[in-house]
């Protein structure tokens, strides 16, 4: 009989193994795994008022976490020293620990209050890796039946079970936090990188600029940025959806004039398997890549009109067919457009839709082009001689007769333009200082100098010769005999000048 009993008893603990760690493997939730575990003991060991307390890492005690049958809000905290009680002394010794009845020991502290004192009780530690932390506590419902023993190993069998549960939980919950961390320096990167320091200038026209956007970000409202290329209308649209509570969410660019009109059907809304010739395979469309975010189109202007229907349905309705699809799919997407065409002579000669020219109209921002802000060269000049630097490992530093030299220019390419010619003077700089002779520009010859710009007076003395003899040589256009006039010189006087000042003659 006594046999037949263990049996039995070993053929019920089997079953209660394979159903705690149904439970273990269907959630890592510390928090909802223990209470569903000591269920499971109660139900198919008959170990009732089971309990597991847990280490509290900052003063070493052991914390009741959960009761069967009991809610958390009802026992308080309880808390168990080194040493105190027979919980106390598993987290001094970490062995299991198993009474016959709790009445024979005098260290049983019952302080929930819920055991049977005539009853057995066993408790076993809880290790994680090696090191104690938690204990498992249950009461076996019947009489100690000599069977104390075959039950305490089966409670150890279970507490290793909850402490591998545990540790994977802990490794799941660590990697989730260094991801979660990884991920928000990421974002604090983009949003430095793209945000409103990388927008410089302090003039009132980028002031205003300024202002719209911080206005325009807080909305969904759809953005027309406007204005010359190499204004960084790009820039502004990176500014707008990293300041918007979208900013978690994608963000998708695409430049509309990089596309023939084919592939920039399926390259905006998707297409399905065969829809095409080479379409082997199904594809989503950068509009379903940036549904809850905001997509950029760049060069908006330069889709046709038969494009432009298709784009204002996705527009109006929010919703979109692939390419040889025929299921309309919503998405939740922010519109932020750029062109340099001015639309409206686009929409009089009936090339630009009147009615997606309204759509996106909604928010216009137009930016200067960089010879309306010339006050704003110098600070730009810097700001991207800095970035030119981080790319090349130095330092790069700009004379003052370098930086007058770029604000007597109109700057027909803008502040790209502007990037070109510093990056060109940094390669060209053996010291990483660049002065007026490696300010290279374009183009000079045919255009005027800008009507606003600084402009050297000649005969200052306080300016140095060298700087005197560039500028009236940039005033001739250098040509030599006509900045020889303008210095009171002779073509030889002028010429051994430069000679000895180390002055490289441009060539036009």
């Amino acid at each position: 009989m006594a046999m037949d009993a263990e049996g039995a008893l070993h053929s019920t603990q089997l079953e209660t193994l394979y159903r705690v760690s149904v439970v273990l493997s269907r959630t890592l939730d510390v928090k909802q795994a223990p209470p569903e575990v000591l269920r499971v003991l109660d139900d198919s060991a008959g170990l009732t008022r089971g309990m597991i307390s847990v280490l509290d890492p900052d003063s070493g005690d052991l914390v009741v976490n959960a009761v069967h049958g009991v809610e958390a809000q009802d026992f308080g905290p309880v808390r168990y020293q080194a040493g105190e009680g027979v919980l106390g002394l598993i987290l001094e010794e970490g062995k299991t620990v198993a009474l016959p009845s709790i009445a024979s020991n005098p260290r049983f502290l019952n302080r929930l209050g819920i055991y049977e004192r005539r009853l057995p009780f066993i408790a076993a530690p809880i290790h994680v890796g090696g090191a104690l932390q938690g204990v498992l506590a249950v009461q076996p419902n019947r009489l100690d039946d000599g069977m104390l023993a075959i039950r305490a190993r089966f409670v150890e069998m279970i507490a290793n079970l909850i402490g591998q549960s545990l540790k994977l939980s802990l490794e799941v919950a660590e990697e989730k936090k260094s991801i979660a961390e990884e991920r928000d320096t990421l974002r604090r990167t983009v949003r430095s990188q793209h945000g409103f320091d990388n927008i410089v200038g302090h003039s009132s026209a980028m002031r205003r600029i300024f202002e719209q956007i911080r206005m325009v970000s807080k909305w969904n409202t759809t953005v027309l940025v406007r204005g010359e290329t190499g204004t960084g209308k790009e820039l502004i649209a990176n500014a707008i959806h990293y300041n918007s509570p979208r900013a978690r969410g994608p963000y998708v660019r695409l430049n509309c004039a990089s596309l023939p009109e084919n592939l920039l059907e399926s390259e905006l809304f998707g297409h399905e398997k065969g829809a095409f010739t080479g379409a082997v395979t199904q594809r989503r469309g950068r509009f379903e890549m940036a549904d809850g975010g905001t997509i950029f189109l760049d060069e908006i202007g330069e889709i046709s009109p038969a494009f432009q229907a298709k784009l204002l349905r996705v527009l109006q309705e929010g919703e979109l067919e692939r390419v040889g699809g025929g299921r309309t799919m919503k998405v939740d997407v922010r519109v932020i457009a750029a062109t340099h065409r001015d639309l409206e002579d686009a929409v009089d000669e009936g090339k630009f839709r009147e009615d997606l020219y309204f759509r996106l109209n909604v928010m216009p921002i137009s930016l200067p082009p960089l010879r309306e802000r010339l006050e704003d060269i110098p600070e730009i000049a810097r700001h991207l001689l800095v970035r030119i630097g981080q790319m090349q490992g130095r330092a790069l530093n700009l004379s003052e007769s370098a930086l007058t030299r770029l604000t007597q220019y109109p700057w027909p390419g803008n502040v790209r333009e502007l990037e070109n010619c510093l990056e060109r003077a940094a390669v060209m700089s053996e010291s990483g200082n660049i002065d007026i002779d490696l300010i290279r520009i374009d183009r000079q010859r045919d255009l005027p100098m800008a009507s606003n710009a600084p402009r050297i007076e000649l005969d200052d003395p306080n300016i140095d010769e060298r700087t005197k003899v560039i500028a009236a040589l940039e005033q001739a256009g250098w040509v030599q005999a006509k900045a020889a006039r303008l210095l009171n010189m002779t073509p030889r006087q002028i010429a051994y000048r430069i000679l000895t000042l180390g002055i490289e003659v441009k060539q036009f």
